[in-house]
């Protein structure tokens, strides 16, 4: 029997939500080999300006990410889906290096095949400087976290 990732499409408002809510838990553990188990051995991924094919590239450039983006801390919003298609919006929050916070805002376009998998990722993203008093994301969402769509500012 293949590997899988429920829920598996097409999509429902119910799964596609839950789907999304399975990306952001995963991603803010910051575990490169946990998140790579959701996409396919031989996804593709445009991520800004990188092109990524197969797990064993996602898992690099997790590991490398990571690195760079401390105190990591990320939303992802439904915006819609089809099919085996689904639209995000995410927000993160990081400081680098030097201690400068960061605020990520971001849109999404994933593809999913059969069995839940993710075989395609098309990322585009936006960095903006803001002061430690500003952030407003602290880490995994919390039980009593809502769901509600994230601010522009």
């Amino acid at each position: 029997m293949p590997e899988g990732r429920p829920p598996c499409p097409p999509f429902t408002p119910e799964t596609a939500r839950q789907k999304v809510r399975a990306a952001e838990d995963a991603w803010n553990t910051r575990d490169p080999h946990r998140v790579a188990l959701a996409y396919t051995p031989d996804s593709v991924w445009r991520n800004r300006d990188w092109f990524i094919t197969g797990r064993e590239e996602i898992v690099a450039f997790l590991t490398d990410k990571w690195a760079r983006e401390r105190d990591y801390a990320l939303r992802k919003s439904l915006w819609d889906f089809h099919g085996d298609r689904i639209a995000v919006r995410f927000q993160y929050e990081c400081r680098d290096a030097e201690g400068r916070w960061w605020r990520s805002y971001g849109n999404e376009l994933w593809e999913f095949d059969e069995h839940g998998l993710m075989r395609r990722r098309e990322a585009s993203i936006d960095d903006v400087p803001i002061r430690e008093a500003d952030r407003r994301i602290f880490g995994p969402r919390t039980a009593d976290d809502s769901d509600a769509d994230l601010p522009l500012r």
